[in-house]
């Protein structure tokens, strides 16, 4: 059985969440015995093609079409994984995966499960389980068509790399005219900083800092660890933070191996978007905040205290 897996790329790179999905197809695709196939589009050095083998990709089906049109993204996947037969297809839960694997399912008449955050079973049939009520529970849903696709949950499994360097064919798939035309492309202004999409370490804060003004400890912070920087809804709603810093139900959803949250009650609405994160350290002054239900580690105390001693303790350590 062959199983396709649609990977990422930008500026050039294999992102982070892609290469998750790939040795997440890839484990399958050994366990049915069959090849895990790799489809990329825009354009990216053969190296890099070739290196996805180092996360299991037999083969990595290459078009170099810039496209920024999901529906033609979507005609290549379907073309790629009907001409080699495959029965399931795997997407990252991102804002890609998001876009695209519900294009291809209706495509090819597939059930799609989506934020699976282990892998299927097979004992009976396809069953696929995943989080359900913003985290609160897992429910395993059997898939019954004759294709599957499925999108899985970033940072929910862990990568192991083989060395090993795949296969590289180019295709040329006609993916007909695009709906979307591009006229102007502005980058987020986060600069050379660490994209929050695919931090493994998060430094957070919200109203409990007070005033933009006081940022420059967290943000010191977040540099000592190799961390991305996040807020609350209230603070990017008032001007304190850039609205891509946003975390929660209506802002990013994160699943870093690290959270720390400083000066943030932890209402339902932020609980949704990061109670997948690995950890979770809440710094807040009151012992009652709901926050603290959800944290693995929790520190009563003043941010304006807590904060320069842990950066002071990062100093240290990396000294």
């Amino acid at each position: 059985m062959s199983v396709i897996v649609y990977t990422d790329i930008n500026n050039g790179e294999v992102v982070k969440a892609s290469l998750e999905a790939v040795y997440y197809a890839s484990k399958i695709a050994s366990e049915k015995g069959g090849e895990c196939i790799a489809v990329v589009c825009g354009e990216i050095d053969n190296s890099k093609l070739e290196a996805l083998g180092n996360y299991g990709a037999n083969k990595v089906v290459h078009n170099a079409n810039n496209t920024t049109d999901n529906g033609q993204k979507a005609k290549l996947v379907q073309s790629i994984a009907n001409a080699n037969g495959a029965s399931l297809v795997i997407f990252s839960h991102d804002f890609a995966g998001k876009a695209i694997a519900p294009r291809v399912a209706a495509r090819m008449n597939a059930g799609i499960v989506s934020g699976a955050v282990e892998l299927p079973q097979f004992n009976n049939g396809l069953v696929v389980k995943k989080s359900v009520f913003s985290g609160k529970a897992f429910a395993s849903y059997k898939v019954n068509s004759e294709v599957a696709v499925i999108s899985l949950l970033p940072n929910s499994i862990d990568i192991e790399t083989s060395g090993a360097s795949a296969s590289v064919e180019s295709d040329s798939t006609d993916l007909g005219d695009s709906r979307i035309t591009v006229s102007e492309l502005k980058t987020k202004g986060n600069g050379d900083k660490i994209d929050l999409t695919e931090a493994e370490l998060v430094v957070s804060a919200g109203r409990g800092l007070k005033g933009p003004e006081n940022w420059g400890m967290i943000e010191e912070l977040a540099e000592l660890l190799g961390a991305a920087t996040a807020c609350s809804r209230p603070v990017a709603d008032i001007g304190w933070r850039p609205h891509h810093e946003h975390v929660g139900q209506t802002g990013i959803a994160i699943r870093p191996n690290l959270y720390i949250a400083a000066g943030i009650s932890g209402a339902i609405q932020h609980l949704a978007g990061v109670n997948g994160s690995k950890v979770i350290v809440v710094i807040n002054t009151d012992p009652e905040a709901p926050f603290f239900k959800a944290a693995d580690y929790g520190i009563v105390g003043d941010a304006f205290e807590v904060v320069p001693k842990l950066v002071e303790a990062a100093k240290n350590f990396k000294a």
